[in-house]
């Protein structure tokens, strides 16, 4: 069974940055495409960025729009971690911010078409 364990998340004020981590157990994490969601109070789980790595063409990622440009998804499979970089942080990033991994498939910005999940932790960035 697979699990995700995230760290790194705290307070910060606009136009910080903050590093999420994400440790993978349990299964082949370079197997795995991988993604970060957050969660704001009153608000349903959203995609905030993905990643895979496809054996033909390197890795691939994508990213909401909300977030392009300022957060940076990575992952190193020899520490089966997975990684949000987050700059230039708004008041607007505050969330609970999870992990994810899919046991199958390509990336995917839904939540519902992943099968493992983190915890969470808290990001909060004030004004």
């Amino acid at each position: 069974q697979v699990q995700l364990v995230e760290s790194g998340g705290g307070l910060v004020q606009t136009g910080g940055s903050l590093r999420l981590s994400c440790a993978a157990s349990g299964g082949t994490f370079s197997n795995y495409p991988m993604g970060w969601f957050r969660q704001a109070p009153g608000k349903e789980r959203e995609f905030v960025a993905a990643i895979t790595t496809i054996s033909w063409s390197g890795i691939f990622t994508s990213y909401a729009d909300s977030v392009k440009g300022r957060f940076t998804i990575s992952r190193d499979n020899a520490k089966n971690t997975l990684y949000l970089q987050m700059n230039s942080l708004k008041p607007e990033d505050t969330a609970v911010y999870y992990c994810a991994a899919r046991a199958y498939g390509g990336t995917s910005m839904s939540p519902q078409e992943y099968h493992y999940w983190g915890q969470g932790t808290q990001v909060t960035v004030s004004s």
